[in-house]
């Protein structure tokens, strides 16, 4: 059994974000949950990246036994209203076992998309390090152009938190250095099968396999032969075995070491 551990089936069924989905968008994921079960990916957890779409990740994960919910504010989403909107997501996260909540995620700091206001940022990802604390539950963390800034503004939770995955790891060794030494996990996405992405297979050589999750981040990111389409929950063995070969090993040994890793932070 394999675990999309970040994928938003949300994205994949409607156009527009940040708006809740109707019943029949719910029921149009059936499809792809089946797919994805007939490739051997069994359970999905769907990310949620502000308070709409944390609302749909939670009606997701209620309607499929197989679909577990996080639900947070990505950093890019981290408008004026923000805290009000965290609150809310902190009412979500008070209900996490009805709600089938089982991290708080995406989180974290994204300088790339400009313009950013870095301090609202940092206090929209440490309210959200603090609510993951209280509740003891795993992070899902976004970095993207601020590696260093992350890394300072997570250092003083570390010996506190549940335990955190880096989002669609595309940073260098040094980061993934610390972030291992920190006792986190990274997750590894379809960007590893891109031609020109030595650099992150070089790192996932040097990651040991027990710190690797694999996940889509489904619509975005496709494998390599399906560049140019939509990403999909099915897609994950396929670089999976990208994982193998880098790691030497077989496939089903990928499937069972990432999976028990999926369990052991995300508890499902």
């Amino acid at each position: 059994m394999f675990v999309d551990t970040h994928c938003h089936l949300n994205m994949l069924v409607k156009k527009e974000f940040d708006v809740l989905l109707t019943h029949d968008q719910i029921e149009a994921i059936d499809a792809i949950v089946q797919e994805a079960y007939a490739a051997g990916v069994e359970k999905i957890i769907n990310v949620g990246t502000s308070l709409p779409e944390s609302i749909n990740s939670v009606a997701i994960a209620k309607r499929y036994p197989t679909i577990f919910a996080t639900v947070g504010i990505h950093p890019c989403d981290a408008t004026e209203s923000w805290y009000h909107d965290f609150k809310e997501i902190e009412t979500l996260v008070k209900n996490k076992e009805e709600n089938k909540i089982v991290g708080v995620g995406e989180v974290g700091l994204d300088f790339y998309h400009k313009p950013f206001f870095r301090q609202r940022q940092e206090d929209a990802f440490k309210a959200h390090i603090e609510l993951a604390i209280e509740h003891q539950l795993p992070l899902s963390i976004h970095v993207r152009d601020a590696g260093d800034e992350l890394l300072e503004v997570l250092e003083p939770y570390v010996k506190n938190i549940t335990g955190a995955v880096i989002h669609c790891f595309s940073q260098n060794q040094q980061f993934a250095t610390t972030v291992l030494e920190w006792g986190l996990y990274v997750g590894i996405d379809a960007p590893i099968t891109y031609p020109k992405n030595e650099l992150l297979r070089d790192i996932v050589r040097n990651i040991p396999l027990s710190h690797i999750i694999l996940e889509t981040d489904a619509p975005f990111l496709p494998p390599q032969e399906y560049r140019g389409k939509q990403n999909r929950p099915a897609y994950i063995p396929l670089f999976a075995q990208t994982v193998a070969d880098l790691k030497k090993v077989t496939l089903a040994v990928v499937q069972d070491v990432t999976t028990a890793n999926v369990k052991k932070l995300f508890r499902i």
